[in-house]
């Protein structure tokens, strides 16, 4: 949180009140309270419910909930606007959009009187659908803008723990709230309007500056994590997040991206909230060092113990073919991984499933895939092959930063921080041999200066599937910045199987579930 972001929120605040003590000056005076009390934060709230005579329960709970508060006072404003008996749609409107203007002119003009004691106001059938869609709309825009949002779980690089089909609710509370970063945007779309393949749904010229309010806990180790996909930034319209851009232009070339509309279609730019979410297991968290060596993950040097169904790529022998393809279903193995399956040889199964599997009938053996150390993986990141020989199984060590760390930059780990100091911390960067301030050396110009220091502005992460070889994640792509953060994988409420039949097409034992 920068000191000025603080600033503007503690004088938005501040104006906030002046104008609504502005606007209820006269409301507040004629119930014999003191108008200045409205500036006191929450009572005068209080004050101003007890004056239009609402149930206070309904309303006073809520103002500590942050962005429902907002709706509170919207609601406390509508209802002062029936006490002056000023129904319409347009008076309800000025009185939310122009409260310091509308109330005090109204007031020269008509008393107050608590609408709550008032008869009801007779609305006609158009007037009550309209009002109810309203409050639904801005109620729904609210909790999915900054408490929960709906998921469905479209890959299988989570299974076991989730599975393609899975409905999930997104916890934004629980690392706390983001603050919209693209606040214009057609409401419930993510990136692309409906109906359209390449028409954005946001107006990315206007882009507010990260802030989180604070959550329920810190992200940790272990944690389902749901974050905007970090090399989403630039996409191809015909791949979008399969294959990123910058994956496409290693390639095939830059040349062929830009120019091959029928292979690549519109290369479309994205900001931070408005690329592809993606669902992860967090791994490691800002300031450990990770490492795989032979598919085992640890951190700071020490072994991790492995998620529940952790998943790997099998070879059976004498052939997958080996194993019916019915038998395969029902032990737990998708039609989508059957069909991979017929054109790599490979499936991919936890300990317990190969186990099993190892007792059918035809089955000689199932050995384990596992890429052995020094052979490199060129579409793994930071892909330099000459510094960092690693693959899927043999990888690291990387060093996840942690906000405030000063990084030494070297020719040997430039390739693993040239995007965070420049795409995600929006720096300019050159490489280039030159003199320090200090009289060192270095290969780096960072903002104009030569320096071979960096101090990180951001907590990072590192996200890994449990289908450990079927998920595109940070071993692909790097790591995972703070304001790219969406929330916590809180609860499965229904899972839905395509590969099941009648009432198999519901996994019953999947639903009603936080998933670990």
């Amino acid at each position: 949180m920068t000191l000025s972001f603080v600033i503007t929120a503690v004088c938005i605040c501040i104006l906030y009140k002046i104008l609504i003590t502005v606007s209820l000056w006269n409301i507040f005076r004629n119930a014999g309270k003191n108008p200045a009390l409205m500036l006191i934060p929450y009572y005068g709230e209080w004050l101003w419910i007890r004056i239009l005579k609402v149930k206070w329960y309904l309303y006073f709970p809520f103002l500590f909930i942050s962005f429902i508060n907002v709706f509170i006072v919207w609601l406390l404003l509508v209802e002062t606007s029936y006490g002056y008996k000023r129904h319409k749609v347009s008076e309800c409107l000025a009185a939310l959009l122009f409260p310091f203007v509308f109330f005090p002119v109204i007031s020269r003009k008509s008393s107050f009187v608590p609408a709550a004691t008032l008869p009801p106001f007779k609305k006609s059938k158009a007037r009550e659908w309209l009002d109810t869609f309203v409050f639904a709309l801005t109620a729904a825009l609210i909790v999915h803008a900054f408490w929960f949002k709906g998921y469905v779980i479209p890959s299988s690089s989570m299974e076991k723990s989730l599975n393609v089909g899975d409905c999930l609710f997104v916890s934004k509370a629980a690392y706390g709230q983001r603050i919209p970063l693209t606040p214009l945007t057609f409401p419930f779309v993510h990136h692309t309007l409906p109906f359209t393949k390449e028409t954005p749904s946001f107006i990315k010229q206007i882009q507010l500056p990260y802030y989180r309010f604070p959550g329920f806990s810190e992200v940790k180790r272990k944690d389902i994590i749901v974050f905007n996909f970090p090399d989403g930034d630039t996409v191809s319209s015909v791949w979008q997040s399969n294959y990123s851009y910058n994956a496409l232009v290693r390639e095939v070339g830059r040349e062929r991206v830009l120019n091959d509309y029928v292979s690549f279609g519109k290369i479309v730019v994205r900001p931070v909230d408005k690329r592809e979410n993606f669902v992860k297991r967090c791994i490691a968290i800002s300031g450990d060092t990770l490492q795989i060596i032979d598919r085992q993950v640890y951190i700071n040097g020490v072994v991790q113990e492995n998620p529940d169904g952790l998943q790997f790529n099998y070879r059976i022998y004498p052939s997958a073919m080996a194993i019916s393809r019915n038998t395969l279903l029902k032990n737990g193995v998708s039609n989508e991984d059957i069909k991979n399956m017929m054109q790599t040889g490979t499936v991919p199964l936890t300990d317990e499933m190969a186990a099993r599997m190892r007792t059918f009938p035809g089955v000689d053996s199932i050995v384990a895939c596992n890429e052995q150390a020094g052979i490199s993986d060129m579409r793994l990141f930071p892909f330099d092959p000459i510094h960092h020989n690693w693959n899927i199984d043999n990888y690291g060590p990387v060093y996840v930063p942690h906000k405030g760390d000063t990084l030494l930059l070297t020719k040997e780990n430039i390739s693993l921080y040239r995007r965070l100091i420049t795409v995600y911390e929006g720096n300019e960067l050159r490489e280039t041999e030159s003199a320090t301030a200090d009289g060192g050396y270095s290969g780096f110009v960072i903002n104009g200066i030569a320096t071979d220091k960096y101090v990180v502005r951001m907590n990072y992460y590192w996200a890994m599937g449990d289908n450990r070889h079927n998920s595109a994640d940070s071993r692909y792509w790097g790591f995972v910045p703070e304001d790219h953060l969406i929330g916590k994988a809180s609860f499965v409420w229904f899972s839905w199987n395509k590969d099941g039949k009648g009432l198999n097409k519901i996994r019953w034992n999947k639903m009603m579930r936080c998933p670990e």
